[in-house]
């Protein structure tokens, strides 16, 4: 596994290290004649503008959020296709198929055919009942970020907890059943504690993918109106293609990187804790 594991290490580190340098550079490609050590320059640049604590909220809002609604509706779903019923597999097909649709495509359907406020289906069928058709990515753009990705990310969420509770002996519940449980209790005590880990895999993927959500903010909103949805990777993609500032946006960038691993931090110890207290039982 050695040539695997350097690899690895190699292909991580350098550019981890790249960005670490140029985050204490002063370099602008558009001053070139301005370069040389900055220190904690870049830093204080970042920690003093409004708009990179804009997109920190963001950023936090659009994991929380989009986490919270995959998880539940992903939940639902799987108790739902994990019954027997007639077109289930087709049900399950579709249920699935945004999951393999590009982010980019994801956020080009939701702006020009479902969030359109002239051609989408929203405003035809707000029309149909009489109503002014809404502009979302303007009135709404948080809400409409949010739900392009969790319409993006809900079908992973059902897969691996469709997958978590096939798994789940049928006699449990058989047993359960006739000890007088009711739905809410086979689902309290013994559904969630069977996919305790397979509930603690789905969040930390996600929290990793909902933390660097570009594409889906870059067709849709482009981090507007204003600084109303940009979170921090469109707060780097702008530093350094609109600024053209690299030291800032290398900065934003090990910003981006402290977050993602006090997430990592905080789910590996919520998800060690909990495996200690199940062993312990």
């Amino acid at each position: 596994m050695a040539p695997a594991v350097i690899f690895l290490l190699i292909w991580m580190l350098i550019p981890l290290l790249m960005t670490i340098y140029y985050s204490f550079q002063q370099y602008n490609l558009m001053m070139p004649m301005y370069d040389g050590f900055a220190g904690f320059g870049n830093y204080a640049i970042l920690l003093s503008d409004p708009v990179f604590w804009d997109s920190l909220g963001n950023t936090l809002i659009i994991v929380v959020a989009s986490l919270a609604i995959t998880v539940s509706l992903g939940m639902l779903l799987a108790l739902l296709f994990n019954r027997t019923f007639m077109g289930r597999g087709i049900a399950r097909t579709l249920a699935v198929a945004p999951f393999f649709v590009m982010p980019v495509v994801t956020g080009l359907i939701w702006k020009n055919m479902l969030l359109h406020p002239v051609f989408g289906l929203f405003a035809w069928i707000a029309r149909q009942f009489g109503l002014e058709p809404i502009v979302w990515l303007d009135q709404y753009p948080m809400v409409s970020v949010i739900i392009t990705i969790t319409w993006e990310w809900t079908p992973f969420a059902l897969l691996v907890l469709l997958t978590g509770l096939q798994s789940l002996p049928e006699d449990q519940l058989e047993a359960a059943r006739l000890d007088g449980a009711s739905a809410l209790q086979e689902f309290r005590h013994i559904v969630i504690p069977h996919l305790g880990q397979v509930l603690y895999v789905v969040v930390m993927l996600e929290s990793i993918f909902f933390l660097t959500s570009f594409a889906e903010i870059y067709t849709t909103t482009s981090g507007g109106p204003g600084t109303a949805t940009t979170n921090l990777p469109y707060y780097i993609f702008q530093t350094v293609f609109q600024q053209s500032d690299i030291g800032i946006a290398s900065a934003a960038a090990i910003g981006a990187v402290i977050l993602a691993n006090i997430f990592a931090i905080m789910l590996i110890r919520f998800i060690a804790g909990n495996l200690n207290a199940g062993a312990a039982r």
